[in-house]
């Protein structure tokens, strides 16, 4: 067996319905390519998957279907198998779910699940499976007061209330339409059976479709238990059909996020502008100001402060730290690292391989990049620090900055501790400035200067008395 999964989990195949076209998205990207907090919709629904155990993820593509698969070829982290069918032409839920049935092992049990519904919980859908048991057809249900647009949960007259049927909305009747509970989209069936309900499903509906749904009156018929999981949290059952849908639920899942957070102690200005695109980790006292986006890994220590307007990707930052207001921190796959109690910004921008010892400061409008600077370092105002070891203590000028790429090579420039460089200097790279060496304001430096030392290039100031200027 393999290592973390059980019995259980290892017979389970999940199906993705993902050929859909989105009609009502109007844009050129496949619907389930959208993103939500900072995913495509499709990765959302693979991760639940992989996090349920699944041994395998069947997709069925259809428009778009090379960038989606592509897509989720791509897809890094995922501790399952996967498979593509393509659904063409587009015949209905059902038509969908036939695509699958090649790959689908008899043994298991198969989850079926929509591409464009990315929030349904991995312990939701274990509970649906375990109501399922391998033997039953589990339907994941849930009551609304505006049912409009889902098809409709009946159940038997006899008092005993089991589920007979999923009546899609356009062949309901006036009484079918005002029943509240409704099927989410998902279910959870034994292989063998749902194989055969598939092959005897017909299209003899008010839109000509193979209705996957028609399979609970095939269930009843051959005497199966059908049962139904009903949930309260809509979330988890929402659907993206728009622009207008995907920007609701971003605010919804986002305004969740941000509750935890504010329940674990995590003080955020306004939980309505606050957005997670990733992960995010909090320790103690973290203060969090408005509009701030977290992107990618960002882990904030103890008594951390983000300012207002800031977005930090793929970042730690260490415990008393502030993040002044507009600040970019952006750490792609090499990641930043900020000290502890480093001050950083307002308007500075922190780049790939930025490393940020203890008490560093990095005033308006610096730039580091692929740079590391040592405790009590600072960089104050329009400085560059790019491919740079920086010593300690080190005060690093306005409007200086490291020449680091000649064209065609990247080169480094070392800065010994204590160094203090003027405003204005161009430091040539590769070159060393040697301990407590002192660099003058407005000079370009191209060679290595002693520890110690005064270095100063600049050209001889020239006055030309009684000049004037040009006169249109």
């Amino acid at each position: 067996m393999a290592a973390g999964k059980t019995a259980e989990t290892r017979s389970v195949d999940v199906v993705i319905m993902a050929a859909g076209k989105g009609t009502r998205m109007k844009s050129k990207l496949p619907k389930v390519l959208h993103c939500l907090a900072g995913r495509p919709l499709i990765r959302h629904v693979l991760d639940t998957a992989s996090g349920l155990g699944a041994r395998s993820a069947v997709l069925v593509t259809g428009h778009g279907a090379e960038a989606v698969e592509a897509a989720c070829s791509a897809a890094g982290g995922l501790a399952l198998k996967l498979h593509f069918v393509r659904q063409q032409p587009q015949l209905g839920t059902g038509h969908a779910v036939q695509q699958a049935v090649p790959v689908l092992p008899d043994d298991g049990v198969v989850v079926v699940l929509s591409g464009d519904v990315p929030l349904t919980e991995a312990d939701t859908l274990r509970a649906l499976i375990g109501l399922c048991g391998g033997s039953k057809l589990a339907l994941l249900t849930l009551a609304l007061d505006e049912p409009s647009g889902y098809g409709r949960i009946v159940r038997s007259a006899n008092g005993a209330g089991q589920v007979v049927a999923i009546v899609e909305e356009k062949d309901a009747s006036a009484a079918q339409r005002a029943i509240r509970e409704i099927y989410s989209g998902i279910m959870a069936a034994p292989a063998a059976l749902l194989k055969g309900w598939l092959e005897r499903l017909d299209n003899h509906n008010a839109q000509g479709e193979y209705y996957l749904t028609d399979i609970v009156k095939l269930a009843v018929a051959d005497g199966v238990e059908v049962l139904a999981q009903q949930i309260s949290d809509p979330l988890q059952v929402a659907g993206v059909n728009s622009p207008l849908q995907l920007a609701e639920l971003e605010r919804a899942w986002q305004l969740r996020q941000a509750r935890q957070f504010m329940e674990q102690g995590v003080r955020i200005a306004d939980p309505a502008r606050f957005d997670v695109r990733g992960s995010l980790q909090c320790g103690q006292d973290v203060a969090i100001d408005v509009n701030c986006v977290f992107e990618g890994a960002v882990c904030l220590g103890d008594d951390v402060r983000v300012g207002a307007h800031c977005v930090i990707a793929n970042a730690s930052i260490a415990a008393g730290a502030v993040i002044h207001p507009f600040t970019h921190i952006d750490g792609e796959k090499a990641g930043v690292r900020v000290g502890e109690g480093a001050v950083v910004g307002p308007f500075a921008r922190l780049r790939p391989g930025a490393v940020l010892g203890e008490g560093v400061h990095i005033g308006n409008f610096v730039e580091v990049k692929n740079a590391t600077l040592g405790a009590g370092a600072k960089a104050n105002h329009l400085a560059y620090l790019g491919d740079a070891t920086v010593g300690q203590r080190v005060n690093f000028g306005a409007g200086s900055i490291t020449a680091n790429y000649d064209g065609a090579r990247k080169h480094r420039t070392v800065i010994e501790d204590d160094v203090h460089v003027g405003s204005n200097c161009v430091l040539v790279a590769p070159l060393t400035i040697g301990m407590g060496a002192t660099v003058g304001g407005g000079s370009t430096i191209s060679k290595s200067a002693p520890a110690g030392s005064l270095s100063v290039a600049r050209a001889k100031q020239v006055v030309v008395s009684g000049w004037k200027r040009p006169i249109k």
